[in-house]
């Protein structure tokens, strides 16, 4: 083995000393988060104000690792029902700037407020008589002279041992934001159904989103028998819909009642001839029901809860009480992850 390897393959650092400089380093963002949070008040009321106001977008600049944080904070405006979008300042510079209309809020983000490429397009943003808003750790820089409301992000020091990469300051100017886009989400009275709309993708939006009627089975995979029909037919019906049930209709293809793998049991203990007998004699005469429009995540519920024990199907009737579907327990775990 070469020396050099050698070296290489040496750790440098021991698991204690790891151990204490990720603590030091999640010390040192907290206490950040801790001296941001204390300096929370007017100007930064204002801004929230400023925002949930707009009649535009709220666009976000910033420069290497503020620009990194102001895509974050832009992402998590759009998320929370505010349009938002990130513009990079030299781009802006170079025709993108096409993109702000007076209507909208500007929120630079920048550590020093010192940028060259902020700093230039700033005048073009103050003909625009838009609303800037900094995000700084310079409350004295250009940036913040030339910005209508100014959030104080400076930290004492950042988490590396140099202090010189950006730890802290980013993490305060992240929260920040966060701040920020919370309030304003309360302010514009985002609920949750808001919020899965603009999260369709995710399970918090299947949840919210996703209807009976989205899943339910119906047509011809819909399980029908009369209450007339034989116990053999039944038997039939369920096995060849596979849904461990099938409902009952009378004559006028109304529901009566529901016949399940669990009502073939009791009757196989307690009679002899069963597929001789009527449905209708051995049905479940009061079946379980649930609307088309409900929710998936409300159906879910219902066969969980209902007393005296859970259920593992729904009935779908339509507005004369006929029978247009069947949801099962399998089919709403599935759909709302």
């Amino acid at each position: 083995m070469t020396e050099e390897k050698a070296r290489a393959e040496t750790p440098r650092t021991g698991d204690v000393e790891i151990v204490a400089l990720a603590r030091e380093v999640l010390g040192v963002e907290c206490a950040s988060l801790e001296t941001v949070a204390e300096r929370i008040g007017e100007t930064f009321v204002a801004a929230a104000r400023a925002i949930s106001r707009t009649r535009g977008m709220v666009v976000l600049c910033g420069v290497g690792k503020s620009g990194i944080v102001a895509r974050k904070i832009a992402a998590t405006f759009a998320s929370t029902g505010t349009p938002a979008a990130f513009l990079h300042p030299a781009d802006a510079a170079h025709g993108d700037i096409g993109l702000v209309a007076g209507s909208d809020v500007i929120v630079a983000v920048s550590k020093s407020g010192e940028g060259d490429e902020i700093l230039q397009i700033l005048p073009i943003l103050k003909d625009l008589k838009v609303t800037i808003i900094a995000i700084t750790g310079s409350p004295s820089s250009s940036l913040a002279s030339l910005s209508d409301i100014v959030l104080d992000a400076s930290v004492e020091r950042e988490a590396c041992p140099l202090d010189l990469v950006p730890t802290a300051s980013t993490t305060a100017a992240v929260a920040l934001g966060d701040a920020l886009a919370v309030v304003v989400m309360k302010e514009k009275a985002i609920g949750r159904e808001d919020f899965a709309y603009f999260h369709p993708g995710g399970a918090l939006g299947r949840r919210l989103l996703l209807r009976v009627r989205d899943v339910m089975h119906t047509k011809d995979q819909l399980p029908v028998v009369t209450e007339d029909a034989s116990m053999r037919e039944g038997v039939l019906e369920i096995a060849n819909k596979r849904l461990g049930l099938t409902t009952v209709v009378d004559r006028d293809g109304k529901l009566v009642g529901i016949l399940t793998d669990g009502d073939l049991k009791r009757i196989l203990m307690e009679r002899e001839d069963v597929l001789g007998t009527r449905v209708g004699d051995v049905m479940s005469s009061s079946p379980k029901t649930v609307g088309r429009d409900e929710l998936v995540a409300a159906a879910l519920e219902k066969m969980e809860t209902l007393p005296p024990s859970p259920i593992t199907s729904l009935v779908i009737v339509d507005e004369e009480g006929r029978p247009e579907g069947v949801i099962h327990i399998h089919d709403c775990l599935k759909a709302v992850g």
